[in-house]
């Protein structure tokens, strides 16, 4: 792996701490996963409990690299990848990127009352890809899933898939494009061996394009397959 890392860093986190503020909560009770869904407000109010979902988490990303990030539901790996794309704020501490982080989960924003097709189209758009790339791309993207293996889904709406086949059409199209930092929620664990070893060679190629890959999962076993 050594011959393959460079010595650019692509994500610094320094002594990284966020909290979530649940309003209303007047015990100890709950989880980080609880408070994900709960508004996040600043300032002590009476009535509100702090979260710490993450707490004092530093390290360098280098590009080339592949990183695991393993635990238990609740222990704060979506929140940190939220965080480090920038799309929660930290309570105390920094993170640093270079390049454009993108987040890749199980609750990516597709949108269920379209059809697996036109999700395909908005998800490159929003990856900045042009309408000729994703038409370039768009065969591939579909074969890479899957999801037509059993039938014409493809042009059926994403309400009517499996969790785990919008969860294969969410990564194919993510993995369609080079990323410089690209986070990976649990989507390997979805799918079956065929998918999964696509997966693991597509991120194999993610990372020799000099882009960094982060991969969590509460599963020892699929992160260091």
């Amino acid at each position: 792996m050594a011959d393959q890392v460079s010595h650019i860093p692509t994500v610094i986190a320094d002594e990284l701490h966020i909290v979530y503020r649940v309003n209303g909560a007047k015990t100890g009770k709950g989880s980080a996963t609880a408070a994900l869904s709960r508004i996040v407000k600043r300032g002590e109010e009476r009535g509100v409990r702090k979260v710490h979902a993450v707490r004092g988490v530093s390290f360098t990303a280098y590009r080339g690299e592949a990183i695991g990030l393993i635990g238990s539901n609740g222990s704060g790996k979506s929140t940190l990848l939220r965080a480090i794309a920038g799309l929660l704020p930290a309570e105390k501490g920094k993170v640093y990127t270079d390049g454009q982080p993108s987040l890749l989960g199980v609750n990516a924003a597709l949108m269920n009352d379209l059809t697996g097709e036109r999700n395909v189209i908005l998800g490159g758009l929003a990856m900045g890809m042009s309408r000729e790339q994703i038409k370039e791309r768009y065969q591939e993207i579909v074969d890479f899933s899957g999801i037509n293996e059993k039938g014409d889904f493809i042009t059926l709406p994403m309400r009517t898939y499996s969790s785990g086949m919008a969860a294969r059409l969410r990564f194919s199209i993510a993995a369609a494009k080079d990323h410089d930092v690209l986070m990976i929620d649990e989507a390997l664990a979805t799918g079956d061996r065929s998918f999964q070893k696509r997966s693991e060679q597509r991120i194999r190629e993610l990372r020799k394009s000099a882009g960094t890959v982060f991969l969590v999962s509460h599963n020892n076993k699929s992160i260091r397959s």
